[in-house]
This record gives C-alpha cells, structure tokens and sequence, in this order.
C-alpha cells in the first residue's frame, strides 16, 4: 500500500465558522460533525477536520489543487465575499494572481489566519493536469 495523507486537523478559534467558510469559498459539501471535529471532505478522499482551539491558533498553510473551471469559481467566491487576495504566500502583491509553472495561482487567509492557497498545476509542473 502507498502512503496517502487521509485528514489533517485545522485549529479554529470557531470550529463552526471556520468549516463553513471553508465549505462556502471552496465550494465543497457541508461538514457534518465526527467527535470534537467538523470533517470538510476534499475531493481526493482526504479531509480537513476542523477542531475547536483550546488556546492560540498557529497559523498553517493549506493548498488546495483545484481546476481551471474550479480556480474561476472560488476566486469569484473570494471577491464576492470582499476577501483580500495575494500572489504570493508573503502577501505582498495584493488582488493578483500568479502563473506560476503554467497555471494560476492565489493565497487568501481563512478567520484564523491560515494561509490558504489553490493552484491548478502543482509546483515544479509536475504532474500538470491537462
């Protein structure tokens, strides 16, 4: 067997919150609650299982892969909503975009302070989606 990523926990000062809007602007299905955990499934069987902080949330990065047509829907979703959006992971080239290797990118930062991030090529080009 591979190794695969299956979950990965997100601190949240709002569990709630956070897991919708991160269900909201990604455009995902509604996290139901497992345990302590809101479980915001990612489509490659992978999910995100937002926990309630118990103190201070670290901020983390999270990048997310998505489409040309999924790219076009979440921007739209991060300017409606008012969002300020970055090329680049130290936020110094605010509402643009980056073509990096081919594709599009951008960052944005969840109620936390996490680093969000799509793509739709993966760094370095490889595995390019056609």
């Amino acid at each position: 067997m591979s190794v695969q990523l299956n979950h990965t926990v997100v601190q949240a000062k709002d569990r709630d919150e956070t897991a919708a809007f991160l269900v909201d602007v990604l455009g995902l299905e509604p996290a139901p609650v497992y345990g302590p955990f809101r479980v915001v499934s990612l489509g490659n069987d992978v999910s995100l299982d937002v926990v309630q902080a118990g103190e201070a949330v670290v901020p983390q990065h999270y990048a997310f892969l998505v489409s040309e047509e999924e790219f076009d829907q979440i921007w739209d979703r991060i300017k409606s909503r008012g969002l300020t959006y970055w090329a680049d992971p130290h936020h110094t080239q605010p509402e643009r975009i980056n073509t990096h290797d081919g594709g599009r990118g951008l960052y944005w930062s969840d109620p936390n302070g996490h680093n969000l991030e799509i793509i739709t090529v993966p760094y370095g080009g490889w595995g390019q989606r056609s």
